[in-house]
């Protein structure tokens, strides 16, 4: 035979046991006496105060859990925006990487035409060969600074490779991407990078423009084929791709 299950202990007897008493001796009204009535009215305020009490802890209690979790959730929404952010930027420069950049050129492509740039730090390999590593990532955040400063604020920058960069115009034709990309080429050319050689830094950049329904790689390729071009052509130049739709 299995034994009975014990029930569990009743948290608030001694206040029952005191409601019970109290109610007794109010039923018998004057028979109960003066005494027992004393009693019972004793009895039942001595648990009033031991419930007041222990709601006051209680509350306290779930304040504090209250507080701890709207931290914690706190806390766990700036992790969640950490983790995004590094999914989608680039470690060294803080711009787009190669996967935010061809999200963010498709979801335009889906309601918009938009131009494209793409630029390549020149003899970018002599650097890191001459100078090292970190003196070629300076270079790199600073040619990051020139395209902070001349890109458009609809602009979007990303880094697609290691010397690498693609700007997004989404509110831009081939004629004015250009134009940017002028400015562009022009502001590293000017900027003093401060190498040990005191050499001058240059970088070639291609444009294209592609009609909404367009997508990254088509865009990107005709930007890469016209940079391609500037390279053959002497380097430190802008190259427009053709127009899509004579090419």
């Amino acid at each position: 035979m299995m034994d009975a299950v014990a029930a569990p202990p009743d948290l608030f007897d001694a206040e029952h046991r005191a409601l019970l008493a109290a109610r007794t001796a109010y039923a018998q009204g004057e028979q109960a006496g003066a005494q027992a009535c004393h009693q019972a009215l004793g009895l039942l305020l001595s648990s009033y105060e031991r419930l007041l009490r222990e709601t006051r802890r209680l509350v306290r209690r779930s304040d504090r859990a209250e507080l701890e979790m709207t931290q914690l959730n706190q806390r766990l929404q700036e992790l969640a925006g950490e983790l995004e952010y590094r999914a989608t930027h680039d470690p060294l420069t803080g711009v787009l990487n190669r996967a935010a950049i061809i999200e963010r050129v498709n979801r335009h492509f889906m309601c918009q035409g938009l131009a494209l740039i793409v630029l390549d730090i020149d003899h970018f390999k002599r650097i890191n060969d001459s100078f090292g590593h970190p003196v070629g990532d300076s270079v790199i955040l600073g040619v990051v600074r020139c395209l902070k400063a001349v890109a458009p604020a609809s602009a979007y920058i990303g880094r697609v490779g290691g010397e690498e960069f693609t700007v997004l115009l989404p509110q831009h034709d081939c004629t004015g991407a250009t134009l940017v990309a002028e400015q562009v080429r022009r502001a590293i050319e000017a900027h003093a990078f401060g190498l040990p050689d005191a050499s001058r830094i240059t970088a070639s950049l291609g444009v294209s423009w592609q009609p909404c329904g367009g997508r990254f790689d088509e865009a990107y390729g005709m930007a890469d084929e016209a940079l391609y071009a500037a390279k053959r052509s002497g380097r430190n130049q802008v190259v427009r791709a053709p127009d899509p739709v004579t090419a």
